[in-house]
């Protein structure tokens, strides 16, 4: 597995795993594409012998004081490897010298992210699922 920091040389094919398969409105490869070179910081795990992105995490900040950390997605073929946790980590070290790293999960998703050093929070949010799958942004 190979980490890196760039979408420098991936291209639309390399991106085309099931990241997204649970969503019932998924985005379409170049909207995922276009999600990720709109970041403010993205990490990427790529498999070496296919050169398929298989993992990834994006971050959105002010690069100020706060970054908040909306997706981080691994292939379903490639869980449990330990993927997940070091896309989290090698996130973290990027955003370490801003204020706050906040991020929303589902409860069960909560002991990962304690593992990793985060506590519980509350939070609010509105979900607009008929605009889940980002077409129609321009």
């Amino acid at each position: 597995m190979v980490f890196r920091d760039t979408l420098e040389g991936i291209d639309l094919e390399q991106l085309g795993g099931n990241f997204f398969d649970a969503w019932p409105n998924p985005p379409s490869t170049p909207t995922f594409l276009k999600l990720l070179e709109q970041s403010y910081a993205i990490e990427l795990a790529v498999d070496e012998d296919t050169g398929n992105v298989v993992g990834f995490i994006q971050a959105i900040s002010d690069g100020v004081l706060s970054a908040y950390i909306p997706l981080l997605e691994v292939v379903p073929e490639y869980k449990g490897r330990g993927i997940g946790t070091a896309l989290v980590q090698r996130m973290f070290e990027r955003l370490r010298n801003l204020y706050m790293i906040d991020l929303l999960c589902d409860p069960e998703l909560q002991a990962f992210y304690e593992k990793q050093g985060m506590v519980k929070g509350s939070g609010m949010v509105i979900r607009h699922y008929q605009n889940q799958s980002g077409a129609d942004r321009g």
